[in-house]
């Protein structure tokens, strides 16, 4: 019997490798590849100018991420990067593919160590069905599908948050006898402290979702758990390598893009727009493809064992007050939603339960069937919205890339004007500006040698009588800025 469970376990996360392959080979100038670019582009600068953890740069040398300061140097301090050694290294390590491949192959990897993760917390705190159950939902989510194959860091960070909790339930349970710490112990103890102080590196965030560890140790100790010192230790010692992070990258103010605006910005917060945005947008049409929502309503019309239903409600409240803090951020950006999967494929794995049971007493197979129709008819319609995230919607950038990065000189500086959006200078594999921060006599002056514009307009060919045109097609016109006519 454990064999099967096992090989269950092991088709899923195979059948979830394989979907994930879909478009593999894509450009970055599919849905968020303005993110996408940024954190791939820090990868591709370790291959060429060596791992400076200390200095991440990018392509970007203009003032439109920090919104003050030009960024001569490129500089890039959000994350500390973590995701770009794994990408950049086994790049150069192993080659084979493209660095861009490498990036989705490292998210790949980490969605399906996540799955893993997911299933041994869930099955150690709720049953084998309930961890395989989440597991399904988890690989098989389309909105989850699509994100854990782009090349950003919020994945990794889902799989450091995922395997702290694990890590953590473990090392609460294993008893200190006659104050011997066993291997285990000290083993348990550091891979909790790496995962966490990891989740923390990349995001800050990672504080909301470490609301299921308070709980474990709450139920393990009590209001006694702030008398631990075990607990301080690890609580002090994750938190540190954050906060030595964030001292240094404010000598770098150029390299530090704005964040504030991510928590309520918009001032959107509790107003009637952000509750329709993350619980009708997002949540009930793009996650859970409308039918989704009725599975997830399931599983709380059961009761539960108090210590089970504080556990799972651990999970919802962290997700809960992270949407409700990073309001903006949330509501902009629909990839903020990825650390909230865990949480959402845990309660469909319940809920559906408790379909199943609800009707095996009208007919064996009824609650199956109906949980199968819902999730069917749920996948579809998400399935439906995400596809088109993996489209190309404006292939001109990828051929003008292609041209400058063809035409020009390797150590040029190109403005490749895409209103800001650095999925068009990405592809020129230049360092530049991705808009006209300045004027254009003056961002020659700050070193700009080329302009590349996609989709050129009578005004934008007007200026081929003032520098010369090198390159000129319906798609793109690049002109040299050196050569003023």
């Amino acid at each position: 019997m454990n064999k099967l469970k096992l090989g269950l376990l092991i088709c899923l996360l195979a059948l979830g490798f394989i979907v994930r392959l879909y478009k593999f080979n894509g450009p970055v100038a599919d849905w968020h590849s303005w993110r996408q670019a940024d954190t791939s582009s820090v990868s591709r600068n370790f291959v060429s100018g060596g791992f400076d953890l200390l200095h991440p740069r990018f392509d970007d040398l203009s003032n439109v991420p920090s919104g003050i300061y030009d960024n001569p140097q490129g500089y890039r301090f959000v994350e500390f990067p973590i995701y770009n050694v794994f990408q950049a290294g086994l790049f150069i390590t192993l080659g084979h593919l493209t660095i861009e491949e490498w990036g989705r192959l490292v998210t790949i990897f980490c969605s399906l160590f996540s799955a893993v993760f997911l299933y041994l917390i869930v099955k150690r705190r709720q049953s084998w069905l309930a961890g395989i159950l989440a597991t399904a939902f988890f690989v098989f989510l389309p909105f989850n599908i699509y994100y854990s194959r782009t090349i950003l860091p919020d994945p990794l960070m889902v799989t450091f948050i995922l395997g702290a909790i694990y890590c953590f339930d473990l090392w609460l349970n294993i008893s200190i006898t006659n104050k011997v710490l066993s291997i285990k112990y000290l083993i348990l103890f550091g891979l909790t402290l790496i995962f966490s102080a990891g989740a923390f590196l990349i995001k800050p965030f990672a504080a909301f979702f470490m609301l299921p560890m308070l709980y474990l140790a709450f139920e393990k100790y009590g209001l006694n758990l702030v008398k631990k010192w075990q607990l301080w230790l690890l609580a002090i010692l994750a938190i540190l390598p954050f906060g030595a992070w964030r001292i240094w990258m404010q000598q770098y103010p150029a390299g530090i893009p704005q964040s504030w605006w991510l928590l309520n910005g918009s001032n959107i917060r509790f107003h009637p727009s952000f509750f329709r945005w993350i619980f009708y947008e997002r949540l009930t049409k793009l996650i859970l493809g409308y039918s989704g929502i009725i599975i997830f309503i399931a599983a709380f019309i059961k009761k539960y064992k108090s210590r089970d239903l504080l556990f799972v409600l651990s999970f919802a409240l962290a997700s809960l007050v992270y949407v409700c803090v990073v309001a903006t951020g949330n509501v902009q950006h629909d990839y903020y939603q990825i650390l909230v999967i865990p949480s959402i494929a845990l309660i469909l794995a319940l809920g559906s339960i408790n379909i199943i049971k609800f009707f095996e007493k009208y007919h064996k197979f009824l609650g199956v069937g109906i949980v199968f129709i819902l999730v069917i008819v749920g996948f579809y319609f998400a399935w439906n919205q995400i596809k088109d995230f993996y489209n190309i919607d404006n292939p001109s950038i990828i051929a003008a890339g292609q041209a400058v990065d063809k035409l020009t000189p390797k150590n040029a500086k190109v403005i490749a004007n895409y209103n800001g959006d650095t999925s068009f200078l990405y592809q020129t594999k230049r360092k530049g500006w991705a808009s006209f921060e300045k004027g254009l006599p003056q961002m020659v002056q700050m070193g700009a040698s080329y302009l590349a514009l996609v989709n050129p307009t009578p005004a934008d060919i007007h200026l081929g009588t003032m520098y010369k045109i090198i390159a000129q097609t319906p798609q793109y016109i690049i002109f040299d800025l050196r050569q003023k006519l």
